[in-house]
């Protein structure tokens, strides 16, 4: 079956002062009355429902995250002990789905995006989902851009003979955020889409990958299922973190991998990066103004 996996365990420091070690970004309000992690919850329902979701965020989180998402298991909230990026972070919730389904396949989402089309979404995830079930791909999920951006990274594809425009796309290269001329150039080639961060593999895929280009982090986990459900599951989850060093899944392994693909997506994406993102994403007044609570504006304007 599929289960998605919602990694939540940033700090989010560029949202200061309202993030705050204590509350980070994920868990506030920044549209509307639910949370960033509870809005990334529920834009799965009717696609992959909530005991089939996990998230894994630090320790320190855990009750937190359990408080805000009472639909899910409490089992299915992964607390890391201390922070090593994205790729322990997988091999984490990897090796927990085998020991439930040795046949699962990961969607594996941030906890602090936005997203306005969600059945187109679904419809991109669909795709992926397939791509990765029927060629044991490492599957990552691209955003059509449409400005030059230069806070997200891209994928650069292969190009094909489909006019479907969510097929999968075979990547070429990743390219690490870029300086305005180079993002510029890329929009112009055509063939360059927003790395979103957002990953479909099957488990068994990604551990393999893990295995071959992070031999390191696959071996810092390779106890850990014999521990789980154990009363020396956690000081095996403490070893397991204390013994990875601190990398991405994109460096890491998707960078140097083989089998990849890329699903295009245009469903009203935005990563929920900084403060600028928010007014870009907020309504504003006749003036351009974005306003939220109480407030007097005088002469003001954008």
């Amino acid at each position: 079956m599929t289960y998605a996996v919602i990694m939540a365990g940033g700090i989010g420091s560029r949202f200061w002062p309202r993030s705050r070690q204590a509350r980070p970004k994920q868990f506030l309000s920044i549209f509307g009355e639910a949370t960033l992690l509870q809005n990334t919850v529920a834009r799965l329902q009717g696609f992959i429902p909530a005991e089939r979701c996990f998230v894994v965020t630090n320790t320190r989180y855990v009750e937190e995250t359990r408080n805000q998402l009472p639909a899910l298991p409490p089992e299915n909230i992964l607390g890391e002990p201390i922070s090593r990026n994205t790729a322990p972070c997988i091999a984490y919730a990897a090796h927990r789905l085998m020991a439930l389904d040795p046949d699962a396949t990961m969607v594996v989402l941030p906890a602090d995006h936005a997203i306005t089309d969600v059945a187109e979404f679904h419809r991109v995830l669909r795709s992926a989902i397939d791509q990765s079930e029927a060629e044991g791909a490492l599957v990552t999920i691209g955003v059509e851009p449409t400005h030059p951006a230069t806070g997200y990274g891209y994928v650069q594809f292969e190009e094909s003979a489909s006019h479907d425009p969510s097929a999968p796309l075979r990547v070429r290269a990743f390219a690490e955020k870029p300086d305005l001329s180079t993002a510029e150039r890329f929009i112009d080639s055509g063939d360059f889409l927003w790395n979103s961060g957002m990953f479909v593999w099957r488990a068994t895929a990604i551990l393999d990958a893990l295995k071959r280009h992070l031999p390191d982090t696959f071996e810092a986990f390779l106890s850990l299922p014999g521990a789980f459900d154990t009363d020396s599951e956690e000081d095996a989850v403490v070893s397991a973190f204390q013994a990875s060093r601190s990398i991405s899944i994109d460096y890491g392994v998707m960078e140097r991998a083989e089998n990849v693909w890329v699903v295009p997506g245009r469903f009203g994406w935005s990563d929920v990066g900084d403060w600028k993102v928010v007014f870009d994403l907020s309504k504003k007044d006749s003036h351009g103004n974005s306003i939220r609570g109480r407030a007097l504006l005088r002469d003001s304007s954008r």
